[in-house]
């Protein structure tokens, strides 16, 4: 069976799809379940890589879209959130939010809906590339575009 053919990496095809028709997910020979393992991949710089990071509040789930040569700031998404009470989602909570496992996590094609914040040092590259549902599958997209695709909130979300 082609990773194509796993049932995450197609609904988010479809949601890339459904988007925009020239978005295609690529299918990559190594890993990309870390940000370096997939920039080394894709010949491309470490910062391009979205990390797809979800976090729990006392109420609900927010998915935090950052730069793979950055880290999540937990002290701006409680600002932000206005939550005390914020912690990365367990790998069973991730799979039950967004219906992927860990390492290929994608911004789009979520199972539940779920807040997205994304940072704004993104908007550094061209070209982004994040996971498309399988550790070995990516999408590539411009961020005013990964904005829009995920209706997500550009904020400084890094230390």
């Amino acid at each position: 069976m082609s990773l194509l053919d796993k049932e995450a990496v197609k609904r988010a095809k479809k949601a890339l799809k459904d988007f925009d028709e020239s978005l295609t997910v690529i299918v990559l020979e190594d890993t990309a379940r870390t940000a370096k393992e997939a920039a080394s991949s894709l010949k491309c710089e470490v910062g391009a890589i979205v990390k797809s990071l979800l976090f729990r509040t006392e109420d609900y789930f927010v998915l935090s879209l950052v730069a793979g040569d950055k880290r999540c700031s937990l002290n701006k998404l409680k600002k932000i959130t206005n939550k005390k009470n914020i912690s990365m989602a367990s790998p069973e909570e991730v799979k039950n939010q967004t219906g992927y496992t860990i390492g290929g996590v994608s911004p789009v094609g979520h199972l539940k809906l779920v807040k997205i914040l994304i940072d704004s040092s993104l908007e550094r590259f061209k070209d982004l590339y994040a996971a498309a549902g399988h550790p070995n599958c990516v999408f590539k997209i411009g961020f005013k575009n990964l904005q829009k695709i995920t209706n997500g909130e550009v904020k400084e979300l890094t230390e």
